[in-house]
C-alpha cells in the first residue's frame, strides 16, 4: 500500500523547520531619542546564516522628543526599514499591533528601541524554529548561561512573581514571562486578537499562545539593565496591571480573531472538553487503525484517536493546519494534510488507503454533499465504515447555523438517503446530545445569538457528568445525528 504524501495542492503554508527564517523585527518607540538610532542600526547590521530576509518595523508612539525624527532619517538611507508614526500615544502593546500589519516574515521578534537587549541574540531565538519547529521561542534573562548581568533584585522578584503566577494558570514553565524577546510564528501571532495597549501584552500574549496550545521554547539571552533616572519606562504599577491581566485571560477564550472560516465561534466549542470526550467516546467504538479525519481542526478528536497504525488529520484552515503540523512533530503515525471534502484532486492520493473516514460538523459545510460523499467512499478500502456527525433538525435552523454557514439541518431518514445515494450500505444511525436542544433554540431561534454564551458553555461542562447518564431520558431527538456507512 502506497504512503500518504502531501503533493503541492495539499500543503499549507507554514513555517519549514529546514530552511533559514525571513524575519520582521517589531520595535515599539516612545520618547527615546537618545538610544533608538544606535538600537535600530544594530538591528540592521544583524547577519546570520540562519536568517535569509531582514525588515524592521519601527512604530513611533507620538513621541515628543525628536525620536521621529531620527526614524524618518534611518528610513531614508535603509531600504530594510519602515517607519510607523501614531498620532497619539497609545502604549507599547498598540504600537506592536500596528507595526505587525507590515510584517511579511516568517517569524516576527519584539525588540524594544533602547539598548538593554542585544540583537546578536536574535539568532539564538530563531533555531528552535528551524531544528524544533518551534511556533514561539522566549528570550529569559534567567537562564542558566556561561555568564549573565546581575540583574535588580526588586525588580527581579516583580518579575518572577508575575512569571510564577502565568505559570499556575497556564501550566507551563516558563522563566521569565515579561522578558522583551518574543518571536512568534507570523502566521500565528496575526490570527491572535491581542488586545492590551500597553505592557500588559507581555502577559497576554503569552496566556493566548499557551491556550492555542503553541510550542513555546525559551532560550538565555543577554540583558542590560537600564535605570529610572535613565529612562525606564516600566513602573511598580505596570506590575500590578500585569498580574490583573495573568486573571483576566485565564478566564477569557478571546484567542481567534475573525476569519472566513469561524474559528472565533467554533473554538468555543472545542474548548468544551468534556462535551469533546463525551463526542469521542460516542465516536471511538466505530473507528479503526487507519483513519481519515476531515476537518480536524485544532485536533480535539484527533488527539482522543490516537495513536493508530495510520492517521490522517485534515482541514482547509490554514490556523489550524499550522496548529496541526506542529501538534504532530514527534507522531510518526500522525500526518497532516489540506483536504476539502468537495475537491476530487485532493482525494486521488487518498483512494483505498483507510478503514474509516471521519467527517464530524462537516458535511453541513460542504456545497455539494454527494461529491464530499463520494470521495470519501473513494478514500475507503473495502470493509471500510464512514462516520458522519451533522446537526439534527430542520426546525432548529436559526442564527447560530447562519453564522456557521450551514448549509442545513438534517433528519435521520434525510442523512441515510444521502449515505446511500453515495454507494455505501447504512449500518447505524442514531442520535447525539439531547439534552443540548433546548439551549440551541433558546440562542438560536428565539434570542437570535451569533455566539456562544461562556457562562452557558461553563455549565455544560460543569453538569457534563449528570448529562451523559440522563441524556437518553430526554423525549426529544438529539442536536446531532451520527450515520454509519460501509463500503462493501
Amino acid at each position: 500500500m502506497q504512503s500518504i504524501q502531501e503533493t503541492p495542492r495539499q500543503q499549507a503554508r507554514v513555517q519549514s523547520t529546514s530552511r533559514p527564517l525571513a524575519i520582521t523585527v517589531l520595535v515599539p518607540v516612545y520618547n527615546e531619542r537618545h538610544l533608538v538610532a544606535s538600537s535600530i542600526q544594530r538591528i540592521l547590521q544583524l547577519e546570520s546564516d540562519l536568517i535569509s530576509r531582514l525588515e524592521v518595523i519601527a512604530v513611533d508612539d507620538c513621541s515628543t522628543d525628536g525620536s521621529w525624527e531620527l526614524l524618518e532619517k534611518l528610513a531614508e538611507t535603509n531600504k530594510l526599514l519602515t517607519v510607523v508614526r501614531h498620532e497619539r500615544n497609545q502604549g507599547k502593546g498598540a504600537a506592536l499591533r500596528t507595526a505587525l500589519e507590515f510584517a511579511t516574515g516568517d517569524v516576527c521578534v519584539v525588540h524594544d528601541a533602547d539598548l538593554e537587549y542585544n540583537p546578536g541574540d536574535i539568532p539564538s531565538l530563531l533555531r528552535p524554529f528551524i531544528e524544533e519547529g518551534a511556533d514561539a521561542v522566549f528570550g529569559s534573562r534567567y537562564m542558566a548561561a556561561p555568564y549573565r548581568r546581575v540583574l535588580m533584585h526588586r525588580h527581579t522578584l516583580i518579575n518572577k512573581a508575575i512569571t510564577g503566577v502565568v505559570n499556575w494558570v497556564t501550566d507551563l514553565d516558563l522563566s521569565d514571562v515579561e522578558t522583551c524577546y518574543k518571536a512568534v510564528n507570523t502566521a500565528l501571532l496575526k490570527s491572535l486578537p491581542l488586545r492590551s495597549n500597553d505592557f500588559r501584552f507581555e502577559v497576554e500574549i503569552t496566556l493566548k499562545l499557551a491556550k492555542r496550545r503553541a510550542r513555546i521554547f525559551e532560550v538565555p539571552i543577554r540583558y542590560l539593565p537600564r535605570s529610572f533616572g535613565e529612562g525606564k519606562k516600566i513602573r511598580a504599577r505596570d506590575g500590578i496591571l500585569a498580574l490583573l491581566a495573568a486573571i483576566k485571560f485565564s478566564f477569557v477564550d478571546d484567542i481567534y480573531q475573525r476569519d472566513a472560516y469561524g474559528s472565533h465561534i467554533l473554538n468555543s466549542l472545542q474548548m468544551a472538553r468534556r462535551f469533546n470526550k463525551w463526542m469521542g467516546d460516542t465516536l471511538r467504538p466505530h473507528i479503526g487503525n487507519r483513519v481519515l479525519e476531515i476537518g480536524a481542526g485544532i485536533g480535539t478528536l484527533t488527539s482522543q484517536f490516537i495513536p493508530r497504525d495510520l492517521y490522517v488529520a485534515s482541514d482547509i484552515n490554514p490556523t489550524y493546519l499550522h496548529y496541526l503540523r506542529s501538534y504532530a512533530i514527534g507522531k510518526p503515525y500522525l500526518k497532516v494534510l489540506t483536504v476539502d471534502a468537495g475537491h476530487n484532486k485532493d482525494f486521488d492520493e487518498l483512494e483505498g488507503q483507510f478503514d474509516t473516514a471521519i467527517m464530524v460538523n462537516v458535511l453541513e459545510h460542504v456545497p455539494d454533499e454527494q461529491a464530499a460523499l463520494k470521495n470519501l467512499h473513494r478514500s475507503l478500502a473495502s470493509g471500510g465504515k464512514v462516520v458522519i456527525l451533522v446537526p439534527q433538525h430542520p426546525w432548529l435552523y436559526g442564527s447560530l447555523d447562519s453564522v456557521l454557514e450551514h448549509r442545513e439541518r438534517y433528519t435521520s431518514t434525510g442523512l441515510e438517503a444521502s449515505l446511500e445515494k453515495a454507494g455505501f450500505r447504512v449500518e447505524q444511525v442514531f442520535d447525539f446530545n439531547r439534552t443540548s436542544v433546548p439551549s440551541w433554540y433558546l440562542n438560536g431561534k428565539m434570542l437570535h445569538r451569533t455566539g456562544f454564551s461562556v457562562v452557558q458553555l461553563k455549565i455544560l461542562e460543569l453538569l457534563m457528568p449528570a448529562i451523559r447518564r440522563l441524556d437518553r431520558m430526554w423525549p426529544w431527538r438529539g442536536l446531532s445525528v451520527i450515520g454509519i456507512g460501509v463500503k462493501d
